[in-house]
């Protein structure tokens, strides 16, 4: 299935694309598609459901963030071996493990912001990994049972204010918009194997990133095992898991963000996103 939440900022409601595309309304089953809604249970109680029984949405809907207020947003860094190089980083030993404050999640076509102060806005697509139930320790060949689905990310990020101010990565991860999530929710079951979906991102119609989640370093199985060893995992917590070669950063010489830029990006069945860049 793919679910989606959509209508005005702060006022969505949860729905399901059907075989047609077109957009379904869920409202008279969940409130939400958020951690109190994210479960087994109700994706399966909307499965049995035939979609052309639920109300259609008409219109063209504004599509929000595909999970609503979610507890924790993780970033995953380094995570591909042709994006660490040209960095020019070392793989790491372990994953390196970071955050993205939750108020920057915003919907997958929202504008996105330069903070003020800004002058080296990047890019970066990546797999999303939304987690449908409680996770703590957990074995690495029994992660996956702890995923509800995967989604769209756009890890928007601040190259000066995470690599050239003292302190922690999540300075430059967690301005507001630097989180553009979704359009969709895809259950589990509908991506056979989330370690071989092609993904890309266009800035002003140039492609930039052009991937795979074939060379991830540490993959889903793995990040979300070992994610479990030092925090538990919640219904509706996302984790990016990082992103292929492409980066502004990485280009020669270097290409950041400015208003009026255009963002486009996708992943291999999970669809795909539009922004435009603004000054915040």
């Amino acid at each position: 299935m793919k679910l989606l939440r959509y209508g005005p900022l702060g006022k969505e409601k949860p729905g399901l694309l059907d075989a047609n595309d077109t957009i379904r309304d869920l409202s008279g089953l969940i409130n939400d598609l958020d951690p109190e809604t994210i479960s087994s249970e109700t994706f399966a109680k909307i499965a049995a459901i035939d979609p052309e029984s639920l109300p259609v949405v008409d219109g063209s809907p504004r599509i929000g963030a595909c999970v609503g207020k979610p507890g924790k947003y993780i970033c995953i860094g380094l995570n591909y071996s042709d994006h660490a190089a040209e960095a020019g980083m070392e793989l790491p030993p372990e994953p390196i493990v970071f955050f993205k404050a939750t108020s920057a999640v915003c919907g997958p076509n929202d504008t996105v912001e330069i903070p003020r102060g800004a002058t080296k806005t990047d890019w970066e697509v990546e797999l999303g990994i939304v987690i449908g139930k409680y996770a703590k320790y957990v074995d690495e060949a029994d992660a996956l049972d702890y995923v509800a689905g995967y989604c769209l990310t756009n890890d928007v990020s601040e190259r000066a204010f995470q690599l050239e101010h003292s302190g922690q990565w999540v300075k430059g991860k967690s301005a507001d918009t630097f989180g553009p999530t979704g359009p969709w929710l895809v259950t589990r079951d509908e991506i056979a194997d989330p370690q071989n979906l092609s993904m890309w991102l266009d800035v002003n119609d140039k492609r930039y990133q052009d991937g795979s989640t074939k060379t991830m370093v540490y993959g889903v199985a793995f990040v979300v095992s070992y994610l479990s060893r030092f925090m538990s995992l919640q219904p509706g917590d996302i984790i990016s898991t990082g992103t292929p070669p492409g980066v502004g950063m990485g280009q020669n010489p270097q290409v950041y963000l400015k208003p009026g830029d255009v963002m486009e990006l996708g992943i291999e069945g999970l669809g795909r996103q539009r922004q435009e860049v603004v000054q915040g």
